[in-house]
């Protein structure tokens, strides 16, 4: 009928917009995150465009249920400001058939919102958690600020300038530490005008080739010290024994998290679910909330609704909070918070319908 499909087109035109909003928010706030790592050094900025694709669904899957409740009454509350609800209610269009006609951009988004929080995110947070390792693991000059003094491994380095594909320094500068047995510590500084990276074939070892340079070994509290001049100069550079904890309750699959049992677990688990859960209830709670007087303007609820979905939410983190911590039983769970936002939805569904009259 093209009335419904009128109204699903302006549901899911309003829920776009806001998602789409809602997304710059949040992606911002988390490229700033990125960014300011990059610019420490901890990552390199080539990595940046895949650790945000990767977290985009742990984004959705938060972003769409609300963006699909403020879908719902932004639209439906123009809808009722233009009176074109009046006239709809007046053909004979009922708050079941409305309610039946809504579900339908839900069913869409719920199973949005069960491919992201169900697979798609613990798949993405995995990979940024290994890509994240990695980096760490192979210790390159990939993250290195020209101009800055960084930490790498155990070393601290200094350049003044690295090649775009990130294989040459130019003027190097290298303190470390060096312990030797029974010996006080001893500093060494390398300056070199330019340097390298290679790996050893046989060994697989990673070496630092440093070319025209000075190496000073001073010991504190001593006048005397050593220096060594060279025109090339390897450092063996010390592989970093990083592990990702992949193992982490939001990395695991769903099937992983059935099968383990654990508290925590059990609390990964059906917060998945109960983002998904959250879209009918949702629903159900925006239709008649998105009835507004037309003297009111669309917003007049808009304020409402968000503390009462804010609260909805708040609950379901508390109660993941209390099951990790096995203060909840998983049997009980997260399903008496959803039972009471049901009920509330049914209340102010059925609130305000027309009565019958019995005429005698």
């Amino acid at each position: 009928m093209i009335v419904f499909r009128y109204l699903i087109r302006q549901i899911l035109v309003t829920m776009s917009a806001v998602a789409g909003v809602l997304l710059l928010v949040i992606m911002g706030s988390r490229f700033i995150r990125y960014f300011t790592d990059a610019a420490n050094g901890d990552i390199p900025a080539r990595l940046l465009g895949s650790l945000m694709l990767f977290h985009m669904p742990s984004f959705l899957e938060l972003v769409l249920p609300l963006a699909l409740f403020l879908g719902v009454l932004l639209a439906y509350g123009q809808l009722y400001l233009n009176s074109e609800m009046t006239v709809l209610t007046a053909c004979g269009v009922s708050r079941k058939r409305l309610l039946r006609v809504t579900l339908w951009p839900g069913a869409l988004v719920a199973m949005m919102v069960a491919a992201c929080s169900l697979w798609l995110t613990p798949m993405g947070l995995a990979q940024n958690e290994r890509l994240i390792t990695a980096q760490q693991q192979q210790a390159d000059f990939s993250a290195l600020t020209p101009g800055r003094f960084q930490e790498i491994g155990d070393r601290t380095i200094y350049t003044e300038r690295v090649t775009r594909n990130s294989s040459k320094l130019e003027h190097v500068f290298v303190a470390e530490t060096q312990k030797r047995n029974g010996q006080a510590p001893e500093q060494i500084v390398t300056r070199a005008d330019s340097g390298y990276q290679t790996n050893d074939p046989d060994t697989g070892s990673r070496f630092l080739v440093l070319s025209n340079g000075e190496r000073y070994v001073v010991t504190p509290g001593q006048a005397v010290g050593d220096r060594l001049q060279f025109d090339t100069y390897a450092v063996r550079q010390e592989r970093t024994s990083v592990t990702g904890d992949i193992d982490d309750e939001e990395m695991l699959s769903t099937l992983a998290l059935w099968r383990d049992g654990s508290d925590k677990a059990m609390s990964a688990l059906q917060w998945r679910i109960s983002l998904v859960v959250m879209v009918p209830i949702l629903i159900l709670m925006a239709l008649p909330l998105s009835r507004v007087n037309p003297r009111s303007g669309r917003f007049a609820k808009l304020v409402p609704a968000i503390i009462l979905h804010m609260s909805y939410l708040s609950l379901l983190l508390a109660a993941q909070n209390a099951l990790a911590k096995g203060q909840l039983p998983a049997w009980i769970g997260m399903w008496p918070i959803h039972a009471l936002y049901l009920v509330i939805g049914i209340f102010l569904f059925n609130r305000g319908r027309p009565r019958r009259r019995r005429h005698v």
